[in-house]
């Protein structure tokens, strides 16, 4: 190599090709009156090998100073770091962005490795506020330039104002394209309760946790995550106030469309359960079609258990379609459907007249129900305790827990009720009063209760009957009670029946003048036996009007036992 007629000068930059790697030094060619030497420390590289070969060429920096042996001294890192210092004077006249390593934090800010340090400012670390820096420590990225003095070394950048630049390029792109019903790539920004902000290229938009998925979402963040690619679709956009509403779903098929088709109803499917609440459980069926098991649809006979009694969120469950809406977008199911009805099975078990036994479950004001079988129950009306006992609470009777024998009186599948008899495990008494207390038949009872127009008295156990005031005595008689008390032990004759409406006439009168005419018969018989007859017509006669008479008076007795 020809040697220079201009000679260098201290600080200068020269381009020189390597001789020689002794032990300590790199001989090089700088043409120049004598060869340099770079000790060879700074070709050293991180795993300890020499990265240099002889005969390449490499910027080295001309101290000047010559050595003992005849060589000038050089420096190829003070060549590295002028080279450095004069791009970024580049970079900083042409505001043209430099490549750099944020290294940690600094008051204020971070530092940054562009090749020398710099400072950042927290204010221009991104374009919104930050508040934790240390994730950005370690980051790669582009930075502005914003002072520049070599001389102190001092150097201050902005990653925010590339940021700025980059977006408005970016802005400026997107808008071009921008109209509803474009599909378009964007980053989720940031993620809320209510949804989710999608970077589309300098301009954001809102993606509603609505119009994430045609499923249920609890939150944004079950299907998305920040920094994340996604496709989203254009819903709406307002020019004036660039506000763009996206959606996600939307690129997707809606699902409801062939739910019909797909869940015909009587169908038995099996899904997972997603929510329950106090009305039932909600369904997936599959992945944005969710049914709803009514809490009235989970068991054939626990009706007052809360739903998380019978699943929990996560059971996959057997369920059968009851009805499909697909307008309102809603599907009934039913968990009892897959299993045997007990109330069919308890209708073809139990036909009615057949006798069940169980205890007392309930007593309300209208009934008794009693457990037939597990977590089944009977009802027996009031009416159809006693055939005879005139009963105003069926605690006068019975108590919770009491073993109980019933006849059935029907079975309600469709409803699900079961009718139940006690009194019908005995004859009706009424059935045969006819027989046992014929019109003139003389009886003999307790006095019960006293009322203004007559005394009802007990004549066996439950069945009573009513001396009407007209009938106690032969005489006028104004108030019962100044005649006979309640426990007071009475005769009279029947003078009146009608089973079907459960009512007995008596009369003590009737009973008196049937005895005097007995008197006068056995008399006349023993006087005259031809006058019998006669008198026996006259006697008939009286007895005839006597007993219509009572019909009136019975009448106006119905009104009293109502």
């Amino acid at each position: 190599m020809e040697k220079s007629l201009n000679a260098p000068r201290p600080g200068d930059v020269l381009t020189g090709r390597v001789l020689l790697i002794t032990r300590d030094y790199v001989i090089v060619d700088i043409n120049y009156k004598c060869e340099g030497q770079v000790p060879l420390a700074e070709f050293i590289d991180p795993d300890g090998n020499v990265a240099v070969n002889e005969g390449d060429e490499i910027d080295v920096y001309f101290d000047g100073t010559e050595t003992e042996n005849g060589t000038v001294m050089l420096s190829r890192a003070k060549a590295e770091k002028f080279k450095i210092w004069r791009e970024l004077e580049r970079a900083f006249q042409t505001d043209t962005p430099v490549e750099g390593v944020v290294l940690g934090k600094v008051k204020g800010g971070l530092k940054v490795d562009i090749g020398v340090p710099a400072f950042l400012p927290g204010s221009h670390v991104d374009i919104r506020p930050v508040r934790n820096l240390d994730r950005y420590i370690g980051q790669r990225g582009r930075f502005q330039i914003l002072k520049f003095n070599r001389a102190r070394a001092n150097v201050v950048v902005s990653r925010r104002s590339v940021l700025e630049r980059e977006r408005a390029s970016l802005k400026e792109q997107t808008l071009r394209v921008l109209e509803e019903g474009v599909i378009l790539e964007g980053t989720v920004k940031n993620i809320t309760d209510y949804g989710a902000f999608i970077d589309l290229g300098g301009i954001d938009g809102l993606l509603h946790i609505t119009d994430m998925s045609w499923g249920r979402l609890q939150h944004p963040s079950e299907v998305l995550k920040v920094g994340e690619k996604v496709k989203v679709v254009v819903l709406k956009y307002d020019p004036e106030r660039e506000r763009v509403s996206l959606g996600m779903k939307q690129i997707m098929t809606d699902p409801w469309t062939e739910a019909a088709a797909n869940y015909p109803v009587g169908r038995r499917v099996n899904g997972k359960v997603v929510s329950v609440t106090d009305y039932g459980a909600f369904v997936e069926l599959e992945k944005g079609v969710e049914g709803l098991i009514h809490v009235s649809e989970m068991s054939w006979t626990k009706r007052t258990v809360h739903p998380s009694k019978v699943v929990n969120v996560g059971d996959m469950v057997e369920v059968q379609v009851l009805g499909v809406d697909e307008g309102n977008r809603r599907i009934s199911l039913g968990l009892k459907q897959t299993e045997p009805n007990p109330w069919q099975v308890l209708a073809e078990r139990h036909t009615p007249g057949s006798h069940v036994k169980g205890k007392v479950k309930s007593i309300t004001d209208f009934g008794i129900f009693v457990e037939i079988e597990s977590g089944i129950d009977g009802l027996v009306h009031i009416s159809d305790l006693s055939w005879t006992k005139k009963v105003k609470h069926p605690s006068e009777l019975y108590r919770k827990g009491d073993e109980v024998e019933a006849v059935v009186l029907g079975i309600d599948v469709e409803n699900e009720r079961v009718s139940l008899g006690i009194k019908q495990l005995s004859d009706d008494p009424w059935n045969t009063i006819s027989q046992r207390y014929p019109i003139n038949t003389k009886v003999t009872g307790r006095i019960t209760s006293i009322a203004d127009f007559g005394v009802f008295v007990e004549i066996e156990d439950g069945i009573e009957g009513l001396i009407h005031v007209s009938q106690l005595s032969s005489e006028r008689v104004d108030k019962p009670s100044s005649l006979f008390k309640v426990g007071d032990q009475v005769e009279a004759l029947v003078v009146q029946l009608d089973p079907k409406e459960r009512r007995i006439g008596l009369s003590i009168r009737a009973l008196k003048q049937h005895e005097e005419r007995e008197e006068m018969q056995a008399y006349m018989r023993r006087e005259d036996r031809g006058a019998r007859f006669s008198f026996e017509d006259i006697l008939n006669e009286e007895l005839r009007l006597d007993r219509e008479d009572s019909e009136g008076r019975g009448s106006r007795s119905k009104a009293r036992d109502r």
